[in-house]
């Protein structure tokens, strides 16, 4: 909508988790240190935890991509599922053929072995779990146990767990106790202060094309922090709308104004700012729509005026 507008070559705020936009500071890159080191030390789980949209998605998505080619990695992002269920999407990731009619013993003898033959061919398995918090017990303790496979040496797989703090609570049950012993690493993402924010907007406007001086005014910035809590998702719906409204005023540079016609129009953010729920004829979309369809008219009025232009008519 905005896009040749403000110069991007792609949406700077999308909510999509895009490895692209990976940001190797404020914490993440200290996340995936943290992971890439553990792996490549075999450890058995590994856990990250944070606020929902702090960026665990990307950070499991930066992971895989990030893993060199002796690893073999499966991506779970579905967390209810059954203990069979669970055996079966690793076997669907890892692309271990299986009879339909398949018995779970059989089932599982063909698994092992097919880890085996991966070990023995030099590639190591990981297995990343996303919203870990809201798997079944039961399917957490098949998991560890699934987790005893292993040689003299070294694992047959690793689990990487992402979760919500959550998560914590439910590792505290008693009958999953021998898992949270095997978890040798973890990392909990943070919020992005005030500083990082800075730094986070500007990576994004980087990856999309912008160049030039900031966008976003400091009292702009100021305000979506204060709106945000640093959350990343919510830095992304605010910063998106935002723009949108600066887009609609034909004003190439993000105010207060416009951030607080975004904050009022998204309601996690009116929590943090502790801002009341607009009217209709207040709300970012109803403005903004109001303001293009004025517009309309005048652009048609352009539109008919340059083709009348000489230069412009045909004979």
């Amino acid at each position: 909508m905005y896009l040749e507008f403000f110069g991007f070559r792609e949406m700077p705020f999308s909510i999509t988790p895009d490895t692209a936009f990976f940001m190797s500071r404020a914490g993440y890159q200290d996340a995936l240190n943290v992971l890439l080191v553990a792996l490549r030390g075999g450890e058995g789980f590994v856990k990250i935890t944070g606020e929902v949209g702090t960026g665990k998605t990307l950070l499991c998505r930066t992971l895989m991509n990030r893993l060199g080619g002796e690893y073999l990695p499966a991506y779970i992002p579905n967390p209810y599922l059954k203990p069979m269920a669970l055996f079966l999407s690793i076997a669907d990731e890892l692309r271990i053929p299986y009879p339909g009619n398949i018995g779970q013993h059989d089932f599982m003898k063909r698994l092992y072995q097919a880890l085996h033959d991966f070990h023995r061919a030099g590639r190591r398995v990981v297995i990343c779990l996303d919203e870990v918090q809201a798997m079944p017990v039961e399917t957490l303790e098949t998991l560890r146990l699934l987790t005893n496979l292993e040689t003299e040496k070294s694992k047959l797989l690793q689990v990487v767990l992402f979760g919500q703090p959550e998560l914590d609570r439910v590792l505290e049950n008693p009958s999953i106790r021998q898992l949270r012993q095997r978890i040798t690493f973890s990392f909990h993402l943070l919020p992005l202060n005030r500083v990082a924010l800075d730094h986070y907007v500007r990576h994004r406007l980087a990856v999309a094309g912008h160049e030039g001086p900031d966008l976003f005014s400091r009292s702009a910035m100021d305000l979506m922090f204060g709106a945000s809590g640093g959350i990343p998702r919510l830095v992304n719906i605010l910063a998106n709308k935002a723009l949108m409204a600066a887009f609609g005023r034909g004003e190439r540079r993000v105010d207060k104004a416009h951030m607080m016609l975004a904050v009022a129009d998204t309601e996690d953010a009116r929590r943090w700012a502790q801002i009341q729920k607009p009217r209709a004829g207040q709300r970012l979309f109803h403005w903004l729509y109001g303001m293009l369809g004025a517009m309309a008219p005048v652009a048609v009025f352009v539109a008919g005026l340059h083709a009348l232009l000489p230069g412009n008519l045909t004979s």
